[in-house]
């Protein structure tokens, strides 16, 4: 399902979308003060287990690779610290996100 997804015109125009947002630079790395070009777009909440936030621009954020191999284990795909800290700053989305489809408190 995921191979697919990432083939979709759909996500290849949401990709394009987010990297401009972010200016094509890794917002990890902005974080502190770097500047490196974003070659990839990280799903804070991941794909595999939250494929109805696959196009929600909140959910998403430009990386370098360096930078989102850094947010996941890439054996177990399990996320790292890092990438919990980046659900973690996303969460007040996912909760308005989901008291608008009446699933969360509201």
């Amino acid at each position: 399902m995921t191979q697919a997804f990432y083939k979709s015109k759909a996500w290849k125009r949401k990709r394009a979308k987010i990297l401009r947002r972010d200016e094509y630079m890794c917002q990890e790395s902005k974080r502190y003060g770097k500047t490196e070009p974003a070659t990839t777009v990280h799903h804070c909440y991941q794909l595999e287990y939250y494929p109805e936030l696959a196009l929600e621009d909140w959910n998403l954020i430009s990386l370098s690779d360096k930078q989102h191999n850094a947010m996941h284990d890439r054996a177990t795909h399990e996320l790292t610290a890092l990438g919990l800290e980046w659900q973690e700053r996303v969460r007040p989305h996912y909760e308005e996100w989901l008291v608008r489809r009446g699933l969360g408190r509201g």
